[in-house]
């Protein structure tokens, strides 16, 4: 997913062999299954061939990435000058040792074996490794009991206390609750106002991609300042409460006294007040099954052992005393040392994601990357620097912590303002593709004459105006024309028509010919394609219309059914085929469609169709070559400017067909 850092593995199993002997031997391991859950929950709208193999075909293995640099991914820069050698060392060194290995193993599972754990389901390796040096796997099942067993000590140790402390326990538990929601509430209203504001001040909308480390100045730190706010008035809140308390319980200490020993009990409740947030999240992923609830295992028991141990076991005195440096110091060294890294990695994957971003260019708003990251930077603050704040209150380091947090803001968004730190460089640029359109469809479907222009768009959100100034070749920028490619849709880019008659000729434009169609009860046709001289295409199938279809090449001594009858899928009401071969790959095709039953019973009236729906088939042919036109908008494009080359995107040189549903 980038170039360079460590070969980390993101995705593994479903049987568990392979990790855990990975494990077993490999030199310096990098494995987090954060990430895998990431992608099981739907967060990352991508795949990988990994799950190919995983899913279709059922097969067990361990899916490796790099992630530094994510922003290359997918686009021209991602070259091999940039590739550290390390990079590769840290990969060969993991491989080797995990291949000897497997090949001296006694026993391998065969595939009986895996069919009969897949079915069952229940121990799926959990598995991260702990500052690349140490690797830990277990299994779910072990997992489910641990944290279940956690779950109801913690569970009686909270009713136990509570019982013993009574009505003013449960109050003051309820106002350090309360503390840890005006935390969350303020540090997202400030690290989020900070991200609906940039996009119109700067001259990108995230104008970080180039320098990662400006999130911590333009995001982390209005989040710390936001949380340290909104747990300070919880904390006053719960404080107040704890003075009245006090007053009524310990009438024969001075005034002073009591309000100093209210701020210590504060202090403490805000302390237990994080442990319970981390045991929600842990109730929570224990109930979902979520491999990575190994993070809220270790910050709520090793906090809490912590607290237990120092505070209350060696505490000779009932009275509250400080919270002990220690505490901190035992109760979250473990929890960074296993997190810190993951966390780190996670941000810079969110920023260098950001530069394709936008699937649909124009479809996201612009703030939408910002408020991505700004909710998870956030998260992180709020959820491991909730032990951290309840110090501060009472130690009077708040007017020095929000003068240094305003400082490092103030500065990061003096940098971006300024335009010291570019949003983009040549290294870590903008994704742009640069495609010459030839359209032949017109209203509802309907053949018109060839449409040519040059189209730009970028996958990065924000507006093309700087790079058009640039570029020139008399370029409007706008929303007025949605261009359908199928696999994307256009909905803001530039466009020009300036000289872009040369370069292609009809001879290349492709052809949907109807060959037969037989209209009764069971309604088949025929089609016939010809993608002339384009060996890489997209169709699409209208749904809503075909019930089913066949599809197969025409060669000249036989024809090779690619597509049989049976299960279609389908998204948004279209089926889509993308299909890339060789040199000598076929070009001619024979589509079968078998219309739903009844179809002209279904109301389908023509005042309630979108252009889109009256559309039956959807065809982009794609050719690598440029055009007199396009190639001299590359060579004008911005040096922060890259080519994006992802699979489903055109090429320079598209053509564009359809054939409508009243053909």
């Amino acid at each position: 997913m980038g170039i360079g850092g460590k070969s980390g593995i993101f995705q593994a199993g479903p049987h568990p062999w392979a990790i855990e002997n990975f494990a077993i031997v490999a030199k310096y391991p990098s494995a987090q299954i954060v990430a895998q859950d990431v992608f099981t929950f739907g967060a990352i709208k991508s795949a990988t061939d990994f799950q190919v193999y995983k899913e279709v075909a059922g097969l067990s293995g361990l899916d490796f990435a790099y992630l530094d640099n994510t922003a290359v991914y997918h686009t021209k820069n991602d070259k091999l000058q940039l590739l550290k050698p390390g990079s590769l060392q840290h990969l060969g060194d993991n491989m080797l040792a995990f291949l000897v290995h497997a090949a001296a193993s006694s026993h391998i599972p065969n595939g009986k074996e895996m069919d009969a754990f897949q079915k069952t389901g229940q121990d799926t390796a959990i598995f991260f490794d702990i500052l690349g040096t140490y690797m830990i796997v277990y299994h779910q099942r072990y997992a489910s009991m641990l944290y279940n067993s956690v779950i109801v000590q913690s569970l009686l140790i909270w009713m136990t206390s509570l019982l013993m402390g009574g009505y003013s326990a449960a109050i003051s538990l309820a106002l350090s609750c309360l503390s840890v929601i005006l935390m969350w509430i303020c540090s997202l209203s400030f690290s989020t106002l900070v991200a609906l504001i940039l996009p119109h001040i700067s001259s990108s909308p995230m104008p970080l991609i180039s320098s990662p480390w400006l999130a911590v100045g333009l995001f982390a730190a209005p989040a710390l300042l936001g949380a340290l706010i909104g747990q300070h008035f919880g904390y006053l809140i719960l404080q107040k409460y704890l003075l009245d308390v006090s007053s009524r319980r310990r009438r024969t200490l001075s005034t002073v006294v009591q309000a100093d020993l209210a701020k210590l009990d504060a202090e403490r409740w805000l302390f237990k007040a994080g442990l319970v947030q981390w045991l929600v999240l842990l109730i929570m992923g224990n109930y979902y099954k979520i491999g990575s609830s190994y993070l809220p295992l270790v910050w709520l028991v090793s906090p809490g052992f912590a607290y237990g141990l120092l505070e209350a076991t060696l505490s000779p005195a009932r009275l509250p005393k400080p919270l002990k440096t220690l505490t901190l110091l035992m109760g979250l060294s473990l929890p960074f040392l296993i997190s810190a890294g993951m966390f780190i990695r996670m941000a810079g994957l969110i920023i260098g994601s950001a530069v394709r971003f936008d699937r649909n260019p124009g479809s996201a708003p612009e703030w939408l990357g910002n408020v991505i990251l700004a909710i998870y930077v956030t998260s992180i603050i709020c959820l491991t620097l909730v032990y951290l704040l309840s110090f501060v209150h009472f130690s009077g380091a708040k007017t020095l912590i929000t003068l240094i947090t305003c400082t490092v803001f103030g500065l990061s968004l003096a940098a971006v303002l300024s335009g010291i730190v570019p949003p983009f460089t040549e290294d870590t640029a903008r994704t742009v593709n640069v495609v010459h359109v030839v359209d032949t469809r017109g209203t509802y479907g309907e053949k018109q004459e060839p449409s040519s222009y040059v189209s730009l768009f970028s996958m990065t959100p924000g507006k093309l105006t700087k790079e058009v100034e640039q570029i020139g070749e008399g370029f409007v920028c706008g929303r007025d024309k949605v261009i359908d490619f199928i696999t994307l849709s256009v909905k803001y880019g530039c466009l020009t028509k300036d000289n872009v008659g040369s370069g292609w000729s009809e001879s290349e434009i492709p052809t949907l010919h109807v060959k037969s169609d037989i209209n009764g009860d069971d309604r088949i046709t025929q089609i016939f394609i010809d993608t002339k001289i384009s060996t890489r295409w997209t169709l699409a199938i209208n749904t809503e219309e075909i019930e089913d279809f066949k599809f197969k090449e025409i060669q000249k001594e036989n024809s090779a059914e690619l597509v049989p009858v049976g299960d279609k899928s389908s998204v948004d009401g279209w089926h889509i085929i993308q299909y890339s071969g060789g040199k000598n790959a076929p070009t001619r095709f024979d589509l079968t469609l078998h219309w739903i039953k009844n179809y002209t019973k279904v109301a389908r009236e023509d005042g309630k169709r979108t252009e889109d729906q009256h559309l039956l088939l959807k065809l982009r042919t794609d050719v690598n070559r440029l055009t007199p036109k396009a190639g001299k908008v590359l060579q004008k494009l911005p040096s922060w400017c890259s080519l994006f080359g992802k699979s489903t995107s055109p090429r320079t040189l598209a053509f564009l067909s359809s054939l409508p549903v009243h053909f």
